[in-house]
């Protein structure tokens, strides 16, 4: 029977979360699993997953075929780089010490990127909302100069009625 590296789907309706877990491929997506792996929230920018990098190299090792979105991940935290290291100590192309140092240089730059993509997400969120407050305060503004010009208007057309008011009217006699 083969293992596969896949998701298990919780949360509510258009709110989804997911377990990365290891079960068989005869098991329903939701039911029976051997072991879990981690979390996966797409819901998040960029999406938060929280994985076992130690077991999760552990079932690759072992012959877990992960899913598309499964590879993705793993490959996204790193756990298909750290297997490749892993393989290139086996046959003997470096140490692992070597290796680690390796994934340590990747993983920190990875991190990098990934805190300057949550920033860039942050700022462009944050212009954005400053962005329709003031498209709104200017309407507001807009309103409120229209409003007033009406009521300059209404004014002049009233003081021109209290002068016509104010003035006798001349008869011409002759």
């Amino acid at each position: 029977m083969s293992v596969k590296i896949r998701l298990q789907r919780h949360g509510s309706k258009k709110r989804p979360f997911y377990f990365i877990v290891v079960a068989t491929t005869t098991a329903p997506r939701d039911g029976k699993f051997i072991e879990k792996l981690g979390t996966y929230n797409p819901l998040t920018v960029p999406a938060t997953v929280r994985i076992s990098r130690e077991r999760s190299l552990h079932w690759l090792d072992k012959g877990a075929q992960p899913t598309n979105t499964c590879r993705r991940i793993l490959s996204f935290k790193g756990v298909l780089f750290l297997k490749h290291l892993m393989r290139g100590v086996s046959l003997g192309l470096f140490d692992e010490t070597t290796a680690m140092e390796k994934f340590e240089k990747w993983n920190g730059e990875h991190e990098e990127l990934v805190a300057k993509r949550e920033e860039t997400h942050r700022k462009h969120k944050s212009d954005k909302r400053h962005e329709a407050m003031r498209e709104s305060v200017r309407k507001v503004e807009e309103k409120n100069i229209a409003r007033a010009q009406v009521a300059e208007a209404q004014a002049e057309v009233d003081a021109e009625d209290n002068a016509a008011e104010a003035q006798p009217e001349t008869t011409q006699e002759g």
